[in-house]
């Protein structure tokens, strides 16, 4: 059984300021190891290879969006609607939790050392967990981050397109990245928040900050989280962990902590992998580190060089653009790695690759921003608009982009 705290905690936060954690359930979730281990993974992955200051965590974001998420109840309980205090503390918990499931260096092992088991599915996973150690007082907070409670308002504030989830990390990202373009007002943002029918709307006189909300993340998507030294960072990342799966797979016993020995020598899907719960857990981003410190020095080639390329910023150079890349362009750079190391094509294709990197600004097919005009008449935020540049932020951009080592002197 869980002892309940009475004790009251309060977080000076960069952002937001002082920020403070209810008692009871909520604050013994974050005292959890579970939620613990947030404080040693990174929110933008390896992003700080490209923005010094990008070293802010999940930990940091996940008390961000609790925080807000807190505001926007009070702002709706203010304007009448009804939400009990269990909805109230299952919505905070659902927010609290959602990134619970990322493992280091967020997508990475999910493309790698895990196979098709996506960081949603963990979270749940873990909720579940708590849920049985907390004795079911996650249960409603497991349907409001799935998505199937009953009240639909409760769902978006988690998951949607104006989610508290987003209004979050935008505004930080854009702090610790120093993006000034991706500064968004929370205060009116949630300020603006309604509920009409059921669903969460935004107030008429509340449109042009959801404009600027819109521009602000498309912005930020661009310019940092598909910044191009970004893309091809997080992409070696993943091809040392695949690596390194495959060099365990020899038999070679590489140096690594026990957490990460698992998943480098068994195979993780989604069929078993509630199994490996616990022993996820104990993942972070100094587990990767300091395994890949050891890995600049091992005898095979690919993870060696791979792992150097990371640790020393030395990075592969990568070019984007709309048309596709030939096959003879990316096979011309496989023949001269080839040439240059004696290695098989297969392991220069660790180095040389093509992939697609894409941005919709805004999806109206995925529930989308309604907007309730004075009349209790209710639009797409498209439709209520005056600004032209905002239709176009519902069309998918998608560019194309080659990385390969760089020339040698």
């Amino acid at each position: 059984m869980i002892k309940q705290s009475t004790k009251v905690t309060i977080i000076n936060d960069p952002i937001y300021g002082f920020i403070t954690i209810p008692n009871g359930v909520i604050f013994n979730l974050i005292q959890h190891p579970y939620f613990q281990r947030l404080r040693r993974i990174t929110q933008m992955g390896l992003s700080y290879l490209v923005y010094p200051g990008a070293h802010h965590t999940r930990f940091h974001h996940a008390i961000g969006c609790l925080h807000i998420m807190q505001k926007a109840l009070i702002t709706l309980k203010n304007k009448g609607v009804l939400i009990s205090k269990e909805e109230e503390e299952a919505t905070l918990i659902a927010i609290l939790l959602h990134d619970i499931g990322h493992g280091p260096f967020s997508h990475a092992m999910e493309e790698s050392i895990i196979e098709n088991v996506h960081h949603e599915q963990i979270s749940i996973a873990f909720m579940e967990a708590l849920n049985e150690e907390f004795n079911g007082s996650l249960t409603l907070a497991l349907q409001i981050f799935q998505g199937t409670y009953t009240r639909k308002f409760l769902n978006q504030l988690v998951s949607g397109q104006l989610d508290m989830d987003r209004t979050d990390y935008l505004k930080r990202d854009s702090f610790y990245t120093g993006m000034a373009e991706g500064n968004i007002n929370t205060d009116r943002i949630i300020a603006m928040l309604n509920v009409f029918e059921d669903q969460l709307v935004v107030e008429e006189k509340g449109v042009y900050t959801v404009e600027k909300f819109l521009v602000a993340r498309r912005l930020m998507y661009w310019q940092v989280y598909l910044h191009k030294t970004g893309v091809v960072a997080e992409q070696l990342i993943t091809r040392v962990l695949k690596r390194a799966k495959e060099v365990s797979h020899t038999g070679v016993d590489l140096p690594a902590s026990s957490a990460l020995s698992y998943f480098l020598k068994n195979k993780i899907d989604q069929h078993n992998f509630k199994e490996a719960l616990n022993t996820f857990s104990k993942l972070d981003d100094y587990d990767i580190i300091s395994a890949m410190k050891e890995w600049c020095y091992t005898d095979d080639f690919v993870l060696r060089e791979l792992s150097k390329s990371i640790i020393n910023r030395d990075l592969l150079k990568v070019k984007i653009r709309k048309k596709p890349f030939s096959e003879e362009k990316q096979q011309k750079h496989i023949n001269s790695l080839i040439a240059r190391y004696n290695i098989s094509s297969y392991e220069a294709s660790y180095f040389v690759f093509t992939g697609k990197i894409s941005n919709q600004g805004y999806n109206y097919t995925q529930g989308g921003i309604n907007i309730v005009l004075p009349n209790g008449k209710i639009v797409d935020v498209v439709k209520a608009s005056d600004q032209l540049s905002l239709k176009s932020l519902t069309k998918e951009v998608v560019k194309n982009y080659i990385c390969y080592p760089k020339p040698k002197d």
